[in-house]
Order: structure tokens, then sequence, then C-alpha cells
């Protein structure tokens, strides 16, 4: 009887060169064997001709090894770096309706290191930032509040 041996959720961090087409080839790699990107970010490293891209993905082991060896093929990229070498980090905003308790919401988005960013007419809305998990969590509470929308980021590391 074979075990089953469940995916597991990684973040992989690529530092590639930033020109033309990388972040497709790096897109197209994923799609072309089936693999999943649950989340993806982008953003130049400042004061470099480089960029960090940040995937989220799941998978067993072997696909997440299988992954690391085919990024490492395409030309531009430089540097892989896997989760559990990193800190991870994810932002979401969340807009309520003007008519929930300002208060209870601040003291819930400063539990998850987060606060009220803008009060506008007829909401309120609010930015949190913290480890992937722990948005979910946050989510979770806030639903007692109604909210009206949620945006979440991808996740963005950093090696430690």
């Amino acid at each position: 009887m074979t075990e089953i041996i469940p995916d597991e959720k990684r973040v992989i961090s690529v530092v590639v060169v930033n020109e033309a087409s990388v972040l497709a080839r790096i897109a197209g790699l994923f799609a072309g064997r089936g693999y999943n990107i649950e989340s993806l970010t982008v953003a130049p490293i400042p004061e470099s001709k480089y960029s960090r891209i940040t995937i989220a993905t799941s998978g067993s082991k072997r696909v997440i090894e299988q992954i690391i060896k085919q990024l490492y093929k395409l030309i531009p990229v430089l540097k892989v770096i896997e989760h559990a070498q990193q800190v991870e980090k994810e932002m979401a905003l969340v807009k309520f309706p003007v008519g929930e308790s300002i208060a209870d919401i601040a003291a819930l988005c400063a539990a998850y290191n987060g606060k009220i960013v803008n009060v506008g007419q007829g909401v309120i809305i609010t930015m949190v930032a913290d480890e992937p998990q722990r948005i979910n969590y946050f989510l979770e509470a806030v639903k007692i509040f109604n909210p009206k929308e949620i945006v979440r980021s991808g996740v963005v590391a950093m090696e430690r």
C-alpha cells in the first residue's frame, strides 16, 4: 500500500535579472508542468538591475525540488531561496461599513499588526500585515463586522 503524502505549501523566492519576459517564462514553467501558483509577488530590488519574484505554491517534496531545479535552468535566474530560510509576510486591506464599531475594529487590527488607514463616507478601510496564517485568522475574526470587501497581497519573503 502506497502512503499518500499531502502537498505542503511552500514559498520560493527567485532573484532574476529585471528584463522583459522573465515573469512570463517563470509562469510558463509552472503552467507547462501543471503546477499551481497560489500567489505571486514581483518587485524590483532597489538600486540594482534585479527583481525578486516570490511564489507561493504547494506540492510534494519531490514536486518542489523539481520546480527549483527547473527555475535554475532559466537563464535570467540568479538565485532561488526556499521557504524554510525566509521570513514571510502578507498584507490585507479590508473595507467595513461605517456603522460598525471603529474602536473594536481598531483593537482587532492592532492584534494583527494593523490599523485603520482610511475613514471615508460610509466606509472604514483597515490594513494588516502579518504572517500568511495569521492573516487567515484575522480575516476569519473580522467576519463579525460584516466586511464589504477584502483584498490580499501575495506573500513577500526575505531570507534570514
